[in-house]
């Protein structure tokens, strides 16, 4: 069975990149468009990693990743931070890498497959 990821993002073209570039390397994906969807999604699929923007209309990244955290199940799932937003690495220090927008897709997969395999 692949290996699931959530791939939280208020943008529609980035949800899809990453969806199609983790779909290209053997990965299952479901995808949410901000945090407060995206804990329902992440309860219902229990995601083996999780992309998460930061800026996001509605519940935003650390806000979302809070609540995670509070989830038994979930708070251990891995992390990584995908944001335009330049401080980025502050914002989720817990997650296991923060990549800012336009990112490198090797470097992301390589990432992806240190941490979940």
């Amino acid at each position: 069975m692949s290996k699931k990821i959530l791939i939280v993002d208020d943008d529609q073209d980035i949800r899809s990149y990453l969806s199609e570039l983790f779909s290209d390397n053997g990965y299952e994906t479901v995808m949410a468009e901000d945090g407060s969807v995206a804990v329902e999604i992440a309860e219902k699929e229990k995601p083996d990693l999780i992309t998460l923007d930061l800026e996001m209309p509605g519940e935003w990244g650390p806000r979302f990743y809070r609540k995670l955290t509070q989830i038994e199940e979930l708070k251990r799932t891995p992390v990584i931070v995908i944001s335009g937003l330049n401080a980025n690495k502050y914002a989720i220090p817990k997650a296991v890498a923060t990549l800012t927008k336009p990112f490198d897709a090797e470097e992301l997969i390589k990432i992806v497959k240190e941490t979940i395999g």
